[in-house]
């Protein structure tokens, strides 16, 4: 898949969302909002309603599903039960795997790593990766044969995980990191004041 997605179904955690795509767009991004309704409204776990640039629909019509590299970006925002109506999406499951096993990277925070990646990607794709969640979900991490670590934001794989809406903004800058460089993530960091 080419591009930068991130995926919103009902019961996102807004910040989670909303921080680390405000960091990409600074730093020269183009993100793009899938929200999983047949509208492009999705409405997060605290009731706020977001539009989405796209429905699933429009971006199963839309995207370039076909290969992809690690700048190629599936981004996952945690809450609930806005992870676990993600992961009941079959269609985004199935192209969450063939984005990753194309070469494709994938960041998810707070329970949308085990929810969402560790569980659709299996320890195929996962045994032995570092990955953090939010507390109380790692069990599905190394479940899967992932290695849990209980830092803040964690990168190995091309996977990128983060702990949760605290670490929303340190998930994004590595993001950033990830697709750019080190140094355009610092260039934003210092224009919001980190």
């Amino acid at each position: 898949m080419k591009g930068v997605y991130m995926f919103l179904a009902d019961g996102f955690e807004e910040v989670e969302a909303l921080a680390p795509y405000d960091v990409l767009v600074r730093g020269g991004i183009r993100v793009k909002t899938v929200g999983l309704n047949e509208d492009p409204f999705v409405t997060s776990s605290h009731k706020v309603p977001l539009i989405a640039n796209l429905t699933f629909k429009e971006f199963l019509q839309k995207a370039d599903l076909e290969g992809g590299e690690k700048e190629d970006v599936m981004i996952f925002p945690g809450g609930m039960p806005g992870s676990k109506n993600l992961a009941a999406c079959k269609p985004l499951m199935e192209i969450l795997r063939r984005h990753y096993d194309n070469g494709g990277s994938v960041a998810a925070i707070c329970a949308a790593p085990a929810v969402v990646v560790a569980n659709a990607l299996g320890e195929e794709f996962v045994k032995d990766t570092k990955m953090t969640c939010y507390d109380g979900f790692d069990t599905d991490i190394t479940g899967n044969g992932a290695v849990y670590v209980k830092e803040g934001v964690v990168e190995d794989n091309d996977i990128i995980t983060a702990r949760g809406a605290g670490w929303a903004v340190d998930f994004g800058l590595k993001i950033l990191s990830h697709i750019k460089d080190e140094e355009a993530a610092k260039a934003v960091a210092k224009s919001i004041m980190l």
